[in-house]
Formats: C-alpha cells, sequence, structure tokens
C-alpha cells in the first residue's frame, strides 16, 4: 500500500491531507435531506445536529468529502447513508446535477461558507429521502422542519458555516421558499 494513499479508504494519510488543505480546494457533497408530499412538494427539511468544523454544535446538513476515484453519486449515497442510516432510502438520480456549487473557505468574509480548515468547493443537492432516518455516527441529533420553520431566524441562530444560506438557496430551487 502508498503510504501517501490509504487505499482502503482512498484517503490520505493525516500530515498528508494537512499539506493538501493548505494549498488545494477539496471536493465535497452537501445534501439537503426533504420529503415531499405526493406532489412533489416539500413538507420538510432534514437537519443534523453535529460538531461543525468551527468546534460548535451547530444544524447543518449532510456533507463530506469526495473521496479518489469515488463517482459525485457514490459519495452522496455514502455520506446520506452513514448520516441518516442505511434505510433512509435516498432518491438520486442516475445522472446527478447539482442545484448550486458551494465555496467554502477559511475567511467567513470572502463568500459567507465557511470552514476554517481549508477552501472546499461543495456540489449542492436536495435529496428526497422516503425512508426512515435515524442519524449515525457523529451527528447527535436529526430534526425535521416544516420549510418555514427550517428559514426562521430561531433555527437559522443554530447553524454556523453558511448552513442557514444553503437551506435557502435549496428551498429557493424547489420553488419554496418562504
Amino acid at each position: 500500500m502508498n503510504e501517501k494513499l490509504d487505499t482502503r479508504n482512498g484517503w490520505l494519510n493525516k500530515d498528508d491531507l494537512q499539506n493538501i488543505r493548505a494549498n488545494v480546494p477539496l471536493v465535497y457533497v452537501d445534501a439537503v435531506p426533504v420529503r415531499v408530499d405526493d406532489l412533489g412538494r416539500v413538507t420538510s427539511v432534514g437537519m443534523l445536529l453535529r460538531q461543525a468544523a468551527d468546534g460548535t454544535i451547530s444544524r447543518m446538513v449532510v456533507s463530506g468529502r469526495v473521496l479518489y476515484g469515488e463517482r459525485v453519486r457514490d459519495a452522496l449515497l455514502r455520506h446520506l447513508e452513514k448520516d441518516l442510516g442505511p434505510v433512509a432510502l435516498p432518491r438520486i438520480p442516475a445522472e446527478v446535477a447539482p442545484f448550486t456549487v458551494v465555496e467554502y473557505f477559511p475567511d467567513p468574509d470572502i463568500s459567507g461558507f465557511h470552514d476554517p480548515r481549508h477552501h472546499a468547493v461543495s456540489l449542492a443537492f436536495v435529496v428526497p429521502v422516503s425512508g426512515d432516518c435515524t442519524p449515525t455516527q457523529e451527528a447527535l441529533d436529526l430534526a425535521w422542519y416544516p420549510p418555514e420553520q427550517a428559514v426562521s431566524e430561531s433555527v437559522r441562530r443554530e447553524m454556523t458555516g453558511g448552513h442557514d444560506r444553503l437551506i435557502r438557496l435549496a428551498l429557493a430551487h424547489v420553488g419554496q421558499l418562504p
């Protein structure tokens, strides 16, 4: 096995990752999980409660890196299953296309999206889920909010890193921004 690349998980060792983060933007996926009614209208938005990159406990969407050699669709499925559980039943089309591209910077003033660790470029998706969602691994909680509550000031105060803006962009994309 190459000591720089861990072929078991397609990722770099800790020292190399820190070096790369300091010099190269990384590719991520952000997934806004939603439940929809029979007409395809969003009835609720799922948000995790977990420790954010800045160390705060925050509400956020499903997010994670795309591994070397991994298709974007596979990265979405992997992160959705990791965060929402194996029976979340996300409905991801065979050919995926993001609704927006988000750039996270160490400086929060550059784009309004912030990750103190690095510059990351994230492909953002709205993903309907129909199964039983149970937060797994590092998520502390998963809450479902109707669209009007998801963008309310009280919920927005629980978010960091620009995820409140991402929720608003997602709801606007599906024509349901209150």
